[in-house]
């Protein structure tokens, strides 16, 4: 949010400019244009191309899709492929698993009526949509800064330069980013967005909210042997192995299209062994024999990792602010138990494009349109979220075992509308994590090359990319504090949480130790931004286009 002195910069002028082309914010930008035709929508996205981003499960809950397009069953949408016909929760041990029955869990976790599929590929199929009403959809332009008038208000965005050399001088292909004036600017970014951090910052937005709270979701793709696909079938699992870490999260395999299965992983980063590595507890979950069983004989074909919002309905920050608001996973949404958030955040977008559309009406411009959060506090994005508010924290102070017990009973009784009236508090993610003399590091076994790989490996199967010669995008605010601190306190977690091996620390004798950053295998997951214990490590927007390059995700 520096002034712009250097650089002379095209502007574009339009009515609502949405940062993110996820499902949010094509949600509501075709929102917009079904409310008025006439608006001039702008939507940036970061990746390569739409869906290149996108990373999900995904077993979606049609609700907002109904309501969006009601007849997208019928209008060649991919979700409409495979319902979820076969549903399964397993608690594993070490060797083995405990079906834990459906009669046993709350209405609200059922998936009747969902469809499992490729989110990537939803949202390609709604950039078609938004563009089929006259939405502008500018993929390969990250927002890099926010615009503000001077009442302070946000007033657009500027996209990132491009051809900017790693020293920062211009390259021969250099081309300024360009200033995006709007009425309304709509943050979509998703989980732990850069421009969502500054404008929560700016305005304060969580004064009256839990702080958010995160998993490090990691997910692959496979091609299985045809005699082991059931189209629609679903399996959630949890306990093994972070049980033995005293961490939690759980894992998931659905049968999608194809012949493939989506598998993954989810790692909650309240974690508070320095050791513990995500990736590695993920490539320890495959190995476990019913799910190794499944595998084997298969084929991975991708691989990718996006942290995922886990505060729930206590973390929901004021949502609106002077000329923008937050919609999707920028604000957080996630149903955690039900492991859904993509319904949510495009009805998000929709409340938002309602208000929105109802204030440029009127002849407003660049103020907080605080209907939108009034709207949304009492739609059934508040309804479903508040019977699971507790589920979370449960689960992180309790434990695995008893939190889940905790956590079910409090559902069933907010089912039934005889909940206590208790909202539980959260912790900050980064706070949780403990000395490394406290604990003892893990040794992960090596992986096979079948089931099991390596995380540099793994990385090319998200077909990342990004420019070497371009300044880097994670940025480390005081390195004698990282050397300190994050290595010599902690033993530098940052080597293990991040699943792209983005972070080493080379040691040599006689020599400081040097904090090396590999920002070209960044998959964009935002996990440093999260869990480094000292809040040192920034991540920013790359050059536009880089990043992963997801096919199916």
């Amino acid at each position: 949010m520096s002034a712009e002195t250097e650089i002379e910069r095209e502007s574009m002028p339009c009515d609502v400019v949405i940062v993110g082309g996820g499902p949010a914010g094509l949600s509501a930008a075709i929102r917009l244009k079904q409310l008025n035709e006439e608006l001039e929508v702008v939507v940036l996205e970061k990746g390569s191309e739409i869906g290149a981003h996108i990373l999900s499960g995904a077993v979606v809950d049609p609700k907002a899709l109904d309501e969006l397009l009601p007849e997208w069953r019928t209008m060649d949408c991919p979700m409409a492929e495979v319902p979820v016909t076969d549903n399964w929760h397993w608690q594993l041990s070490k060797g083995g698993k405990t079906s834990l029955p459906h009669a046993f869990m709350p209405p609200l976790m059922s998936n009747k009526g969902c469809y499992t599929g490729s989110l990537g590929n939803l949202t390609r199929w709604l950039a078609e949509q938004a563009e089929a009403l006259g939405v502008m959809v500018f993929p390969g332009f990250p927002a890099a800064e926010v615009m503000l008038g001077e009442d302070g208000a946000v007033t657009g965005v500027i996209t990132q330069d491009m051809g900017v050399a790693a020293d920062g001088s211009h390259k021969g292909d250099f081309q300024p980013g360009m200033a995006i004036e709007a009425k309304y600017t709509l943050l979509a970014e998703g989980a732990r967005g850069n421009l969502t951090k500054q404008m929560k910052a700016r305005f304060d937005l969580e004064a009256n909210c839990e702080p958010q709270v995160y998993g490090l979701g990691i997910k692959e793709l496979w091609d299985i042997d045809p005699a082991k696909h059931v189209p629609g079938r679903v399996i959630h699992t949890q306990g093994w192995p972070l049980s033995e870490s005293d961490t939690w999260g759980g894992g998931f395999l659905y049968h999608q299209a194809g012949g493939q299965v989506a598998l993954g992983f989810v790692t909650a980063l309240d974690y508070k062994n320095p050791y513990v590595s995500p990736f590695h507890e993920f490539q320890r979950w495959k190995q476990h024999p019913e799910i190794r069983a499944i595998l084997e004989g298969g084929k991975r074909v991708a691989y990718g990792a996006r942290a995922i919002n886990e505060g729930g309905w206590q973390s929901v920050p004021q949502l609106a602010f002077p000329g923008g608001a937050l919609i999707g996973c920028a604000a957080g949404f996630v149903n955690v138990p039900r492991i859904k958030g993509s319904h949510t955040a495009m009805k998000s977008g929709m409340l938002a494009a309602e208000s929105v559309a109802a204030a440029i009406a009127a002849g407003r411009e660049h103020d907080a349109v605080m209907e939108y959060d009034a709207a949304l506090r009492e739609s059934w994005i508040a309804t479903e979220l508040k019977l699971v508010k507790n589920a979370q924290p449960a689960v992180a102070k309790f434990g695995g075992e008893i939190g889940t017990v905790l956590a079910g009973a409090d559902m069933w009784m907010r089912s039934l509308k005889i909940g206590l009236p208790i909202t539980m508090k959260h912790h900050r993610d980064y706070e949780e994590l403990q000395r490394a003399d406290l604990h003892q590091p893990i040794e992960y076994p090596a992986p096979d090359g079948k089931i099991s790989f390596d995380r540099l490996t793994s990385v090319s199967y998200s077909f990342t990319n990004h420019a070497e010669d371009q300044p880097n995008h994670l940025k480390v605010a005081d390195m004698e504090l990282q050397r300190v601190s994050e290595l010599g306190v902690f033993a530098g977690p940052s080597t293990r949480y991040c699943p792209a091996g983005v972070y080493e620390w080379l040691i040599e004798d006689g020599k400081e130790p040097k904090f090396q950053i590999n920002a070209q295998n960044c998959v964009h997951c935002k996990t440093c931004d999260i869990k480094d214990p000292n809040q040192n490590i920034t991540w920013t927007t790359p050059e536009g286009g880089g990043g992963p390059n997801y096919p199916n995700m």
